[in-house]
């Protein structure tokens, strides 16, 4: 009865997002809740973790299975619906960040978007087809609310007009994952900043886009 019943740290799910290694649960779960942070504290959309979302929904799938194994009042039924509806609530979070910032800024991350190959797309193919429809949705209803109403020679319209861009200058508050030396510090003539590792910094986010997508350093 204790098979597939106990913490998710006694799970083994394997994860190949980036090198295929096997992880377990708990450490599947601490990615997404990190990626989770980092989506909700970055101001542009950040490349999707769909092999992570993928995998939890499996583990749920194969918790919710291994509960209806349990007599009714085990202690083990709340823990683990607790557990259960602790990650649902994570993967949920996450996607409908991801999809605010896609309604956003859906004009400038298609316009991104569209200068990456497909192994490089911060977006998922579902998320890219709900971005692709929005904006054409946008554009039409803008026609039909506002261009209509304006004398013929004004009535071309200018998509570009309408994007809103990410406020990549915003500031972060982050964790250094590891020592980075040479940080340039944007707006200075050759100013540069180094991290320690654990260290905490606010920074603009434009000089670290780079280093929190590649796990370097961790917005919180």
């Amino acid at each position: 009865m204790e098979e597939g019943l106990g913490a998710v740290e006694d799970l083994s799910l394997t994860d190949t997002s980036d090198d295929g290694e096997e992880r377990t649960a708990a450490e599947l779960l601490t990615d997404m809740e990190n990626a989770w942070i980092n989506e909700k504290f970055a101001p542009e959309i950040l490349p999707h973790k769909s092999n992570h979302v993928d995998c939890l929904l499996h583990h749920i799938t194969y918790m919710d299975e291994n509960l209806k194994r349990l007599p009714r009042g085990d202690l083990r039924l709340t823990i683990h619906k607790m557990e259960i509806d602790r990650i649902r609530y994570l993967i949920s979070s996450y996607l409908r960040i991801r999809l605010e910032k896609i309604e956003r800024n859906v004009i400038e991350i298609l316009k991104s978007e569209g200068q990456r190959n497909a192994a490089s797309r911060y977006l998922t193919d579902n998320e890219l087809k709900y971005a692709n429809e929005y904006a054409v949705n946008m554009e039409t209803l803008f026609k039909s609310l506002v261009l209509q109403h304006v004398p013929q020679n004004f009535q071309e319209l200018e998509v570009d007009k309408l994007s809103i861009k990410p406020q990549m200058n915003a500031h972060v508050f982050l964790r250094a994952n590891r020592t980075i030396e040479g940080i340039i510090i944007p707006g200075t003539v050759d100013e540069e900043l180094d991290f320690v590792q654990g260290s905490q910094h606010i920074i603009q986010y434009t000089a670290v886009a780079d280093l929190v997508k590649n796990g370097s350093v961790q917005l919180i």
